[in-house]
């Protein structure tokens, strides 16, 4: 990915057709080469799902991208409609599966009243409902988180985090927010406040304490120019950011990574049994 041509651009400004180009042809070849034709995508009403839905749509086709539409009972209104306006912005089939009774039923079963485990029952049963509809149509469950969020640990393990490819984890939130422009998505998608949605006035810099714009230029100096503190200090980073952001990139690995496998035979799965496709040998 090359950045932008000026001189004053933005670090994290990028040439939208060249990333338009590469990820488009990533999903079409590891969709295709999975032995699949299909791609599910959960469509909230954010701007990353979006983004993930429109360029599957660009590499799959209409007929072949179900976005599905996932409420719950406390869910803002707003955020179905705004899935609705995607949906139809883009063309594919969709369903929407309200989770209510399958949430409330576990949580009320088991006095869970935090909203912080309601939250991510609710996009544990999401992804629930995702894996098995992918099952039912032979299709593969297509990403949502951003690089942003997957740094710094912002997402339910096996909830939002969870998919067989992820199209746009190599993309800051703000890059996000070029990419869905130069798609031509809709501009409150585009513009609207970045939530999760799972519980009453919830938004997701709410919630980290931070900024979007200011996490991801921190997080690019410190993650793709591998900056020293020293270094983003004299750009300006206050010193506890910069110590906050890289505790949160530390101890959430174990989310960015396969389970750990204890290593007892000469090839393990995932230290050094790495092969693209695991056929053949």
């Amino acid at each position: 990915m090359e950045a932008a041509g000026k001189e004053n651009h933005s670090p994290l400004e990028l040439n939208m057709e060249v990333v338009y180009d590469i990820l488009v042809r990533f999903i079409r070849d590891e969709v295709h080469a999975a032995g699949f034709s299909k791609g599910v995508v959960g469509v909230s009403g954010g701007v990353d799902s979006a983004v993930s839905a429109a360029l599957a749509t660009e590499a799959l086709g209409k007929r072949n991208v179900l976005g599905v539409v996932m409420p719950h009972a406390t869910s803002n209104p707003q955020s179905s409609e705004d899935a609705e306006l995607v949906i139809g912005k883009l063309g594919i089939r969709s369903e929407r599966i309200d989770i209510t009774e399958m949430v409330d039923a576990y949580c009320g079963g088991n006095g869970v009243i935090d909203r912080i485990r309601r939250g991510n029952v609710m996009a544990r049963t999401r992804m629930i409902v995702l894996y098995d509809i992918s099952a039912r149509d032979a299709a593969l469950v297509i990403g949502t988180s951003n690089k942003t969020e997957l740094m710094v640990g912002y997402g339910t393990l096996y909830g939002d985090t969870a998919c067989a490819l992820n199209p746009i984890g190599d993309l800051y939130k703000t890059q996000i927010r070029q990419l869905a422009q130069h798609l031509g998505l809709p501009k409150r998608i585009i513009e609207k406040q970045p939530t999760a949605d799972l519980w009453e006035g919830q938004t997701d810099e709410g919630e980290m304490g931070m900024k979007y714009a200011e996490l991801d230029r921190l997080l690019f100096h410190l993650v793709d120019e591998r900056r020293s503190d020293e270094e983003l200090r004299e750009l300006g980073f206050d010193a506890k950011f910069i110590r906050r952001v890289r505790e949160l990139i530390q101890k959430n690995q174990f989310k960015r990574r396969p389970p750990i496998i204890a290593k007892v035979s000469y090839r393990t799965v995932n230290v050094d049994f790495r092969y693209a496709r695991d056929w053949g040998v």
